[in-house]
C-alpha cells in the first residue's frame, strides 16, 4: 500500500508522521521550508500533561527542554485572587516551540518509516478510488502517490485551498505584545496573570528553563503598531512593579531581551476536516489561541486521534469499516473545536469588559476565573475534549461510576504488564488498544503468581481474540472503578469502554466499534 502523505513539518505534521511510524505506517513528509526550525524564544507553547507525554514519547529519549509549572497565580492590582497548585503529574508544560519542532524533526530523521522531503511546495492534489496523487514545485517538479494525505500546513493551508474547503470565522479577536527575557523574577517554575497592575493593562509571565520568561501584554484587538520603544517601556514598567511587590530592591532587575513579537489570535473553523482520502489537522483545520487556549496542544491531539485510525485503515482490508472509522476523526475533533470556539465566543466579551451573560458559561465563571481556566487547562476553555457521544465510545453500563468518564482521557494510573514491568498508563499509549483489569492487591505479588490465576486466563484469551491489536495491563486501582472492572483505552488515551467484569462478548463488541463497526479482524 502507498505511504501516507503529510504536508507541513510543523509540530503537528511531525507528530503525525511519528505517530504513524509507531504503527508501522510509512509516510512522506513534505515541507516548503528547509526543515530547520529557527530559534524564536518568544514563540512558545503550553502542553497539557497528556499531550506533553505524547510529545515526549514521539521525540524519543532526550528530555524536552521545558518547565512544568508548580503554580499558576491570578492577580488583580496588588491582590492574589486565585492560585492553582499543580500536582507533579498534572502540571502544564511550557517550552519554546522551536525546541519542540527541533526534537520532533530529529526523531523523524531517525525514523525508518518517514521520508522527510524539505524544500517542496504542494501545487496540485488529485484523488482517486484507492489513493491520492500530489505534485510539488522545486527543481523539475515531482509527483507523489499516497494512500491518504493530511494537510498540517498551517493557517494559510494549501491543502485546504486545493480541497475547496471554506474557512469562516473572526479575525483578530485578541492581540498581544510578546517578549522573551532572561531576568531574575521571584517565581521560579511558576506562571501568573496580572490584571490591572500598577500602570494598568494586563500582563502574564510564564517561566522557561534557564531563568527565561515569556511576558505577554494584552492589546486592543485592533490598534496601533507596537513600536520597539513602546515595548521597552512596557517591559520596564512591568518589571519595576513586580520588583516593588517582591520587596525593597535597587531599582528594577536587569534583563536580557532575547526576542519580541506581536501575536494575533483569530477564530476560524474549516467547514470540513475530511474530503475523501484527504484530511486537515492543526491550524489548517481551526484557529484559536485567545484567553490562554493552546493551538499546538489541540493540533497534537488532532495528530494523535487521526494516526491510529489511519493505521487501522492502512493495515486493514475492509474499506467500509475503514471509511466509517475515518469519519469519526472529523466528528470527534471538529466537535471538540466547535465547543471550544463557542466557549471563547461567550467568554471574550466578559473578559474584555463587555456584557456577556455569566449564565451562558458553566459555573457562571467571572473574567479572571475564565482566564485561569484557559491557562491552567480546566473548564470549557482549557480541559481536554471528550468523545462521550462518539460512535466509538461504548454505551455506559449501570453500576459503574467510572462510566461518567467515558470518552475522556484515561487517568494516568500505574499499570503492570503481564511480565511484571510497572509504569504509568500513558507510557503504553500510541501503538495498540489497552485492556486494563482493575485488580487490587496484585501489586504486592510477582506477576507469575497472578497472571495465570483468577480471571486473568479468561481475560487474556478474550484480548487475543479482539479485532484490533491489544495489550493486557493490570492496575491496582482506577478512579471510580470497582475491583475486577475491565477498561478499554484507545491508542490516543481516551477511555472507550468500562465493563463491570470480564465479559468476552461485550469486550469484543466494544473493540469492534473501534475497528469501524463490522467485526472484521484487522490485526496486522
Amino acid at each position: 500500500m502507498e505511504p501516507v502523505i503529510v504536508v507541513g513539518a510543523g509540530p503537528v505534521g511531525l507528530a503525525l508522521a511519528l505517530a504513524l511510524a509507531r504503527h508501522e505506517v510509512p509516510t512522506v513528509l513534505l515541507e516548503t521550508g528547509d526543515g530547520e526550525a529557527p530559534a524564536r524564544p518568544a514563540r512558545t507553547c503550553v502542553l497539557r500533561p497528556d499531550t506533553a507525554a505524547l510529545a515526549q514519547r514521539l521525540a524519543g529519549p532526550a528530555e524536552l527542554p521545558g518547565t512544568h509549572w508548580r503554580v499558576w497565580r491570578t492577580l488583580r492590582r496588588r491582590q492574589c485572587l486565585d492560585q492553582e497548585d499543580f500536582a507533579p503529574g498534572d502540571a502544564p508544560f511550557h517550552l519554546p516551540q522551536h525546541s519542540l519542532t527541533g526534537a520532533l524533526t530529529a526523531a523523524v530523521r531517525r525514523s525508518g518509516f518517514v521520508d522527510f522531503v524539505p524544500g517542496r511546495r504542494l501545487t496540485e492534489l488529485e484523488q482517486h478510488a484507492s489513493g491520492v496523487r500530489a505534485r510539488t514545485s522545486g527543481g523539475l517538479g515531482v509527483a507523489w502517490s499516497g494512500s491518504y494525505l493530511v494537510g498540517c500546513d498551517g493557517a494559510r493551508s494549501t491543502v485546504r485551498k486545493l480541497l475547496g474547503v471554506r474557512f469562516p470565522g473572526r479575525t483578530s479577536v485578541e492581540r498581544r505584545a510578546v517578549a522573551a527575557l532572561r531576568v531574575p523574577l521571584p517565581w521560579p517554575d511558576e506562571a501568573l496573570l496580572h490584571r490591572d497592575p500598577p500602570g494598568g493593562g494586563e500582563v502574564s509571565a510564564r517561566s522557561l528553563p534557564g531563568g527565561l520568561w515569556r511576558l505577554d501584554w494584552r492589546l486592543p484587538p485592533r490598534g496601533d503598531l507596537v513600536t520597539p520603544e513602546d515595548l521597552l517601556r512596557r517591559i520596564g514598567s512591568t518589571l519595576a512593579a513586580w520588583s516593588e511587590e517582591a520587596g525593597p530592591q535597587d531599582g528594577s532587575p536587569a534583563y536580557d531581551l532575547l526576542d519580541t513579537g506581536v501575536h494575533t489570535a483569530h477564530q476560524r473553523l474549516a467547514r470540513r476536516w475530511r474530503r475523501g482520502r484527504a484530511f486537515l489537522a492543526g491550524d489548517a483545520a481551526r484557529l484559536l489561541g485567545a484567553l490562554g487556549t493552546q493551538s499546538v496542544d489541540e493540533g497534537l491531539r488532532d495528530a494523535d486521534n487521526l494516526a491510529w485510525k489511519l493505521a487501522v485503515a492502512w493495515h486493514g482490508e475492509d474499506a467500509t469499516a475503514a471509511d466509517a472509522l475515518l469519519d469519526t476523526y472529523e466528528s470527534e475533533r471538529r466537535g471538540v473545536s466547535v465547543a471550544r470556539l463557542r466557549a471563547l465566543d461567550q467568554a471574550l466579551p466578559l473578559v474584555q469588559g463587555g456584557s456577556a451573560l455569566r449564565s451562558l458559561l458553566p459555573g457562571g465563571r467571572g473574567p479572571l476565573g475564565l482566564l485561569t481556566d484557559g491557562h491552567a487547562g480546566r473548564g470549557p476553555l482549557g480541559a481536554p475534549g471528550a468523545y462521550a457521544a462518539s460512535p466509538l465510545t461504548s454505551p455506559a453500563l449501570p453500576g459503574l461510576s467510572v462510566a461518567a468518564e467515558l470518552g475522556r482521557p484515561a487517568a494516568d494510573v500505574p499499570v503492570t504488564l503481564p511480565g511484571g514491568e510497572r509504569q504509568p498508563l500513558r507510557g503504553r499509549l500510541g501503538r495498540r488498544l489497552l485492556v486494563v483489569l482493575v485488580a487490587p492487591g496484585t501489586g504486592v505479588w510477582e506477576s507469575r503468581h497472578w497472571r495465570n490465576a483468577g480471571v486473568m486466563p479468561q481475560l487474556a484469551a478474550a484480548v487475543r481474540e479482539l479485532p484490533l491489536p491489544a495489550e493486557l495491563l493490570v492496575a491496582e486501582a482506577y478512579p471510580g472503578a470497582e475491583a475486577h472492572s475491565v477498561l478499554l483505552v484507545r491508542p490516543d488515551g481516551h477511555l472507550a469502554a468500562a465493563l463491570p467484569g470480564v465479559d468476552a462478548a461485550e469486550l469484543h463488541a466494544s473493540a469492534v466499534r473501534l475497528a469501524g463497526g463490522d467485526g472484521t479482524d484487522l490485526r496486522a
